[in-house]
């Protein structure tokens, strides 16, 4: 009996032994294979979802001209600016004429003839315009970029007229086959019957006649790690070291791409000046790079616009502005300020690469949102308040958008009136 004992334990340890034996040869640390080492690399989650481009480029608002001088306003995710946006986006526009501006007299459309004008900000490249709208463009057009829209009827004419603006200034192309009727402006235009109407002085920006409802809220906020960034930018994130600068900032490094955390500002920017030329760059080539390297690191924590497509002698800076709101009170652009940079995304590319890439780390809770309705100042109040600040500087545009603050682990979205000035200074009014 005894034998037979040992034999099982015997058995046993020379069956552990030739376990232990296949570990030690085909397991030891480092045996594994580059590739089987990246696939088991653990991602952190994303700061949002993956977006496509078609879904960044829209009119951050709509100028409904009802004749007599009567205007109104839609603003993106509000009943009217959606549907009309919709029925645009599948209608045709052909046949391009290159027109000089002074061709037009513009105060006087703008006065007398129903119609809709699209504001796109900054612009879009026409390539990309034709991802939302139904466009025929030649070689010359298909080279601009765009910053209005504008259709519109003329009295006892038969024939929609559409003007695209050139973001050069002093060039328009005109439609000559616009597949919209004259009843379709006509029943776009009805839209703005009975609501709030706007005043205009010049075109530049619009005031309304009476005070405007906006949505004030307050949500849950976070920060995501330095971790999850490294993760998100780092080919090896174990392999970064930390630099911590006089001001606070915090610097990781690979050697060859930096990542620089602002604590105090929540606030990431991301670069790296070695990356290799992509080759041809243009305005719309470089949007969409700029849309899938935010796709590839870290995603959209929210709902964006491109806001602008900037080029200096060496790069191209391409900027997404982040907006909230919902229906019926519309969707209205996050401010970021000095105190509290958020709102935005920017990046700047060389010859179609991405060099440098900023972004706030906060992120909110929509889900655990408290909301209540407050109301802007409009009419004769907001208008002397203009007219005081156009003493120093003219108004050039004039717009809802949101403040952020932060408060106590939670984040404020404040409505303010946004002023543009002609200097390219930026004020509040609220």
């Amino acid at each position: 009996m005894k034998e037979r004992v040992k034999s099982w334990i015997l058995a046993l340890l020379v069956l552990g032994s030739l376990v232990e034996s296949y570990y030690l040869i085909y397991r030891l640390p480092g045996t594994d294979s580059a590739v089987l080492s990246e696939n088991l690399y653990v991602k952190t989650d994303n700061m949002g979802p993956e977006e496509k481009v078609e879904n960044l480029l829209y009119p951050d608002k709509m100028i409904i001209h009802m004749g007599d001088g009567k205007h109104t306003l839609f603003y993106p995710s509000s009943t009217f600016y959606n549907l009309i946006l919709n029925r645009l986006k599948g209608r045709g526009f052909e046949s391009f004429q290159r027109r000089s501006v002074q061709d037009f007299n513009w105060n006087q459309i703008r006065k007398e003839n129903p119609g809709i004008e699209l504001s796109f900000g900054a612009g879009i490249p026409v390539t990309l315009l034709q991802r939302i709208m139904q466009l025929s463009p030649d070689s010359l057009f298909a080279g601009e970029s765009i910053d209005k829209i504008w259709i519109y009827n003329i009295k006892n004419d038969s024939k929609a007229h559409a003007i695209f603006f050139s973001t050069r200034g002093d060039i328009v192309y005109e439609a000559a086959k616009v597949d919209l009727t004259v009843q379709d402006i006509q029943q776009h235009v009805d839209f703005g019957k009975n609501l709030t109407s706007y005043t205009t002085l010049n075109g530049d920006y619009y005031v309304p006649d009476s005070k405007i409802s906006l949505v004030e809220v307050e949500m849950p906020s976070g920060m995501y790690t330095i971790e999850q960034m490294q993760s998100n930018l780092f080919f090896d994130a174990g392999s970064t070291r930390y630099i911590r600068e006089k001001n606070g900032s915090e610097i990781y490094t690979d050697s060859k791409r930096s990542l620089q955390v602002d604590q105090e500002q929540n606030w990431m920017s991301y670069s790296d000046p070695a990356a290799l030329p992509a080759g041809e760059s243009t305005p719309a080539k470089d949007a969409l790079e700029a849309v899938d390297f935010v796709n590839q690191h870290g995603g959209w924590n929210g709902t964006y616009r491109l806001a602008a497509t900037e080029e200096s002698r060496l790069e191209r800076k391409v900027s997404f502005q982040q907006y909230y709101g919902s229906y019926p009170y519309g969707s209205y652009p996050i401010m970021s300020k000095p105190q509290l940079q958020y709102g935005v995304i920017n990046l700047e590319l060389q010859q179609g690469t991405v060099s440098s890439y900023d972004r706030s780390l906060i992120y909110i809770d929509e889900n655990k949102s408290v909301k209540k309705v407050v109301e802007l100042s409009g009419g004769e109040e907001l208008q002397n308040q203009l007219t005081q600040i156009g003493k120093a500087s003219s108004v050039k545009d004039l717009t809802p958008a949101y403040v952020p603050v932060e408060k106590g682990g939670k984040l404020e979205l404040l409505p303010v009136w946004r002023v543009t000035l002609s200097d390219g200074s930026v004020l509040t009014l609220n």
